[in-house]
This record gives C-alpha cells, structure tokens and sequence, in this order.
C-alpha cells in the first residue's frame, strides 16, 4: 500500500488515541557519572510516542501505538513492555532485515551539560517506516492520532509518511502533533519542516525554548503568528506553565462519526480555527523533581487524557501539569497516574490553591488529606 486510500473515513471506533513513532530500549546508569565510568546498565524502554500511549492507557483511555522494531530480542521486549501498560500493540510490525534501535544515557538532567546520550538507532527498524508499509487502517481508528517531530527526523521515508498522515483529507482524526525538537537527529538537517508539520495539525505541542531553537521564534505569541492554523496550540513554558491558545472550540460533541457513535471533546479541538483566539495561562506546578525526563510526553498525555473527556481548556493544561509531575517524581519516563478522582480534586482547586500545591515522591499514591498544600 502506498498512502490511505483515497476517501479514507474513520469507521466506529474502539480506540481513544493511536500513537506512531519510534520506541528503542534504554540502558539506565547504575549509577551517576559519565558514561565512560558507570560501570552497569539497567533496561529500559523509551520513546515519546509510545509513553503518550503508556500513560492513556495507565489512565483508563484506550491507546494504541504503532511502530516498527526488529525481529529481534529488543524487539520482543518493548512490544511486551508496553503491551504490559494495557496499550494495543497489535498493528506494530516486525523487520527482519533492520534492528531495534538503542540508547544510553547518564542520571543527569538532559538540560545540563553534564547530560550524555548515546544513540544506537541509525538504519532502525523504525527509520524504514514509510507511507508505503504502514497499516492505514488501524492509524486512521482512533479519535486522535498523535505524532511527533522525532519521527520526521529519522529518515526522508519517515518524513514523506508524517506529510502523509497530516494531509487534510474526508474522515481524518484530530491530528495531535508534539513538536519535540530533538537538535543532534536533525545535524545536517533542515528543522524548519517541522513548523510545516505543526501548521497541518489540529493540535500542537511546543516548547519556548525549542521553538527558539528550530525556528528562531522567541515567544508564545509570535510562535501562535508563525502556527496560526491549528484550533489548539499549547506553548511550553517550563517553570512558567504553558499557554493555550484555542479558537473554533465548541461546547459540545461535534458530530457523528461514519459509524454512527457520537463524538465527544476530542474532536472540539479539531473545529475550524476561526474567531479570535482565546488565551488560557496555567501555571506549572511546585515539584520535587527526581528526574527531568519524560516530562512533556506524560503532559501531552494528560492534555489529550482531558480533551478526550471534553474538559475546559485550563483543565487540560492543568491535567498536563499532573501527569507530568507524576513522572518528574519518579526516576524513569513512566509511572501510574494519579487516579482520576484524585486529579480532577486537585484540577478543581481554585487559583492560589493550585499556586502553592506542592508535589514530591510518592504524591499520586497519597490521599487528599496527605496531599502538601503549601506557599514555597
């Protein structure tokens, strides 16, 4: 198959979320230091992509990922880990020819200098993905198709696919795409496809700081100048908190779908993009941070976790915030959410309550009377 079919349309769907891109294990340190001197690994799994789905999933939402690996032991080990989360691996194929892709890294934040990672994913398995051998049918069935930038920068086949996947076409799902801006895939390369990816999505996720990187754009306000088409534009904003632009938005479900099941808040983001925006500040949470990875996927996750539940703008940015600070206490890129209940007690506190929340290790297992409500 080269490309969907022409007129591709979204039948009854099963599945909330399908996510496409590329997951590889991960070798985390035994210990801190460079990785010359940290002398054992313990296995992982990694992908941005894949830990959206690993964290709809957690949350109760029915999350597929789709992606390539290897006919090999690695290979084997992430589809089974990530199955494990209850996500549909179902549409994931096997390369006999092309490796699972790998990586190290240190124990340091990934924003200091200190921070190294060594990837093993040139001539992956998931780097020969391309409109030609990917399964349409189960990407095109869910009510949101997330992808991100990562993907578009392994090779021109997966490039030419993400152009595919966001091509305006009858029956396309929300298109939720997260920028993630990764400098050392893109040596060489040209980043600046990626603000036209962004341009064709429904949903948009990005960082200030990559923004600025990529595309030489400083601010929230002139990033909504340069990505005026989607309906939602999140901009990242570290300590800050994130900024929501949002116009076309409805109250209500949208339509029906081809097979006759109503939607619900996801497709409200996928409205037209008429009509001033509307500007929603959240501020990000206090954090005990343990480790800064895995961060902006588990807060898309909690973005599209609360637009699929057809909450308000400010309480999807504010689920964003709690299921990334879920994974910035632990020291990996997954962990279990919060429970539902408990989220939507703290989404609904009010302004200066919310402002002096402070969350540490162990906090998505407290109840609320052990939850640290606190000025900093």
């Amino acid at each position: 198959m080269s490309g969907p079919a022409a007129g591709t349309a979204v039948a009854a769907t099963t599945t909330d979320v399908v996510c496409l891109g590329e997951s590889m294990v991960t070798f985390l340190p035994s210990q801190p230091g460079r990785l010359a001197d940290v002398p054992s690994f313990g296995r992982g799994i990694g992908g941005a992509e894949s830990n959206v789905a690993c964290a709809l999933a957690a949350a109760g939402h029915r999350a597929a990922w789709v992606g390539r690996v290897g006919a090999d032991g690695f290979g084997d080990h992430l589809v089974e880990t990530i199955a494990s989360y209850g996500v549909d691996t179902s549409a994931v194929r096997r390369d006999p020819f092309r490796p699972t892709g790998i990586y190290f890294r240190t124990a340091t934040d990934r924003g200091t200098d200190t921070h190294e990672v060594a990837y093993y994913r040139a001539g992956s398995a998931a780097s020969a993905m391309s409109p030609a051998n990917v399964p349409y049918e189960e990407l095109f069935a869910g009510r949101i198709l997330h992808l991100s930038g990562i993907t578009a920068a392994l090779s021109d086949d997966c490039l030419a696919l993400l152009r595919e996947l966001t091509a305006a076409r009858p029956g396309r799902p929300l298109v939720s795409f997260d920028v993630n801006h990764r400098p050392h895939l893109w040596r060489g390369g040209d980043a600046s496809v990626l603000l036209e990816l962004a341009r064709r999505a429904d949903l948009v996720f990005v960082g200030e700081d990559e923004a600025e990187e990529a595309w030489g754009i400083v601010g929230a306000e002139a990033i909504r100048a340069a990505v005026p088409e989607p309906s939602v534009l999140v901009v990242k904003r570290g300590s800050a908190g994130a900024t929501v632009f949002a116009s076309g938005l409805r109250p209500g479900p949208r339509s029906s779908n081809a097979g006759g099941a109503e939607c619900g808040g996801a497709e409200d983001a996928a409205a037209d993009a008429t009509g001033p925006d509307t500007v929603t500040h959240v501020p990000a949470l206090l954090v005990d941070v343990v480790a800064a990875v895995g961060a902006g996927d588990a807060f898309a996750a909690g973005f599209l976790s609360a637009t699929l539940r057809g909450l308000p703008v400010r309480d999807r940015a504010r689920h964003g915030h709690l299921m990334a600070a879920a994974v910035l206490t632990v020291p990996g890129d997954l962990t279990e959410p919060p429970a539902r209940d408990h989220a939507d007690r703290l989404v609904a506190l009010g302004d200066d309550a919310w402002g002096t929340l402070r969350l540490g290790p162990g906090w998505t297992a407290a109840d609320r009377a052990s939850e640290e409500v606190r000025t900093p």
